[in-house]
Order: structure tokens, then C-alpha cells, then sequence
């Protein structure tokens, strides 16, 4: 198999070892033995992170697949254990809320489940506060190592603990909310490289699952996104039904190119390719007076990567090639028009961010984990 078959970006090169995991023990199994093998390792779930090289990957590949099961649940009133409403599991649509004296709920996902399975369930029993982060691809064990974000909403709001597999000290450990170092789309799991003998594109902590505590009720949590807000007729603030919510998302992300479909070569993507950057006030200072500027962690302020992009002269559909082009309906989306190779989509990143650079003296961050792919 190649990892083009694995990747959202749909590059990558032939994979010598493949290994699929669909619990903790299958996914510590599989790590050890690469690691006791001295073997190159990437753990991948949903590959919508992830630009790898079209050269042969001489190494193990352990694939988290989404077992189909419910999350072990946590509440403060009376459940069954699956946390499903007759102890079977049930599509999302079936399920029923659970009950408001509940208060809160703690849900635990392992690593492999599906992102968007694992917000239906939440919006599907009343569990707020994931229901912006709605049509994310990937798995959840991505979701605490990127802090993903979207529309308002951030699991680090909601993630309590996240066990994972130390390849070092070769021994379990749970990381609580307060070490898990969130930043704006990064952890201390993103930020701790393996130190082991041979280079990996997996890290350190290899996540096993995670815990979300939620608060329980019919409402979501306040709408911050403006355009959230705009999209359902509200002012920011306001809290309206998580379903109304996650379909508004739903919607709006479509829109954008940010739902997969096969059949849409806007979403043969890794989203959003470049974080939004990060500025020192002066540096910010010197945009132009209409550039979007947000209060941010530190005392910096955080723009807009895609306003950067757009005002520097790169339109939706932008490419330096036939087979690799910004998405045509969102500027932040580098995307793989049939048949691109890594090395395509590396030097479009390289145009768009050296012209930004060039445009307004700001240094975009690619986002994706990137294996022998230079930018």
C-alpha cells in the first residue's frame, strides 16, 4: 500500500510495513516492536496532517482504525456502562441525550475513532462543547497534539487527560489537562521530538486516547466566530441548539472545501495548510489598517494566514503547475488537482509563503507534519 492511499493530500510513496490497530494494546504492540526493530515509525489516523515524500517509506506505519464502539462515559447520573441507551452500540441519530441533573459527562475516546463520529455522539446525547469542531477529518488522537480549533472552539476547552505510550521510558502516561502544554495549535506532544536512534516523523507520546469532560444540556456553548454567528442568525454570544450548530458548520465548512469528497478535488487537502500567524505588536503594527488583528496568548497578536495569502496576490485556484493549486474556494487550502506529487504541493507552499513574506514581511507556518518534504 502507499501512503497516497492513506493521506487526504493523497501523496506519498509505497510503505514497507503496514500494521492496523484498533486498541490501546494493538497500538503499544506495534510501536514497541518497530522501536525494538530500530525502525522509522509514523503512527497515522486520518492522514489529513500529514505531507509525506513519494519516496518509498523504509519504515513501519502503525494505522489507527475507528473500532465502531461508544466511548466509556463518566456521568453524574445513572448510565449504563457503553454509555448507549440499551448497551448496543447505535448510529448517532438514535441515541438519546442524556438526562440534564447529569451536570457533566466525561467521555474517553480511543486514539483511532473518527473526529466527526466522536462530535455527532457528543451533540447526539447532549455533550456540549465540541459542536463547532463539527466535519474535522482525522481521528481523535490527532485532535490534543495540534490543540485543533475551529469556529470558536478548541478541544483544549474540554480535554481532561490524554494517556499515551512513552517510547522513551517504554511505560503508559497520562498527561492532565495542565501538562499538556496547549498553545495555539500546539501541545507538548507536537513540540516533544523522539530521541530515540532513528529519526520519525511520530513523537515522543504516541496518543492512546483521550478524555473530554463536557457539560450536558440542549444548548450550545456561547457563539464566537462571527461568521458562526452570521451563518445562524444570532449575535456573537448568544447560545443556540448544538444540532443547529453543527449542521450551521457542516454547511459552512462545505462551502469552503473542508468536508471529503471524493469527488472534489478542493478537498484532496490537509485543510488549512498554513497556522495563522503569531506577531509581536510592532510587528503587527506594520500591516496594512484593514489586516484582521486578534488579541493573542503572551501579549502578541494573531492575523489572518488567509487574508495574508489573498491580499498578496494569490487567488483561489492560484498554481505554479497543472497538478497543484490553492483550493478554488478557500485561499488557506493547498490542494492536489488528480494527481500531484508531494514534491508539487511543497512548491506551491514555497510560492505562497515566499510571496507573503515578500508581501508583508510575515513568515507563514506550514502546518501539516511534513516527512521528507522540504518548504
Amino acid at each position: 500500500m502507499n501512503l497516497s492511499e492513506l493521506t487526504t493530500l493523497r501523496v506519498g510513496g509505497r510503505i514497507r510495513t503496514l500494521v492496523e490497530a484498533r486498541t490501546d494494546q494493538e497500538v503499544i504492540d506495534a510501536v514497541r516492536t518497530a522501536d525494538d526493530a530500530g525502525e522509522t515509525l509514523l503512527v497515522l489516523g486520518g492522514g489529513s496532517n500529514f505531507l509525506p515524500s513519494d519516496e518509498p517509506f523504509d519504515g513501519t506505519v502503525v494505522l489507527l482504525r475507528d473500532p465502531e464502539q461508544p466511548p466509556a462515559l463518566d456521568a453524574t447520573c445513572d448510565i449504563v456502562p457503553s454509555g448507549e441507551p440499551d448497551t448496543t452500540p447505535a448510529d448517532p441519530a438514535d441515541l438519546t441525550p442524556l438526562e440534564p441533573s447529569c451536570g457533566g459527562a466525561l467521555a474517553e475516546h480511543f486514539a483511532g475513532v473518527s473526529w466527526d463520529r466522536a462530535v455527532a455522539y457528543a451533540v447526539a446525547r447532549g455533550m456540549i462543547g465540541i459542536e463547532a469542531l463539527s466535519g474535522i477529518p482525522g481521528c481523535v488522537g490527532a485532535t490534543p497534539i495540534q490543540n485543533v480549533g475551529a469556529y470558536g472552539q478548541e478541544v483544549a476547552d474540554t480535554i481532561t487527560r490524554v494517556r499515551t505510550w512513552d517510547r522513551e521510558d517504554r511505560r503508559v502516561r497520562t498527561f492532565y489537562a495542565a501538562d499538556c502544554g496547549f498553545g495555539y495549535r500546539t501541545s507538548v506532544f507536537k513540540r516533544t521530538p523522539y530521541g530515540g536512534p532513528v529519526a520519525s516523523p511520530t513523537g515522543r507520546y504516541v496518543v492512546l486516547s483521550v478524555s473530554f469532560q463536557h457539560r450536558v444540556g440542549e444548548m450550545s456553548e456561547p457563539i464566537r466566530y462571527g461568521q458562526l454567528a452570521q451563518h445562524l442568525g444570532v449575535e456573537a454570544g448568544e447560545r443556540v441548539p448544538m444540532a443547529r450548530v453543527r449542521e450551521a458548520v457542516l454547511a459552512i465548512r462545505a462551502s469552503k472545501g473542508m468536508v471529503l469528497d471524493a469527488a472534489d478535488h478542493d478537498t484532496w487537502s490537509a485543510g488549512s495548510f498554513f497556522t495563522n500567524p503569531l506577531l509581536a505588536p510592532e510587528q503587527a503594527a506594520t500591516l496594512p489598517e484593514d489586516a484582521p488583528r486578534f488579541p493573542a496568548e503572551g501579549g502578541r497578536v494573531k492575523s489572518s494566514a488567509a487574508w495574508l495569502i489573498s491580499h498578496a496576490g494569490f487567488d483561489r485556484g492560484f498554481s505554479v503547475g497543472p497538478r497543484a493549486s490553492l483550493s478554488t474556494k478557500h485561499s488557506l487550502a493547498l490542494t492536489n488537482r488528480g494527481d500531484a506529487r508531494a514534491a508539487d504541493i511543497a512548491e506551491l507552499a514555497r510560492a505562497v509563503r515566499d510571496g507573503v513574506e515578500d508581501a508583508f514581511g510575515v513568515r507563514l507556518e506550514p502546518e501539516p507534519v511534513r516527512w521528507g518534504v522540504d518548504i
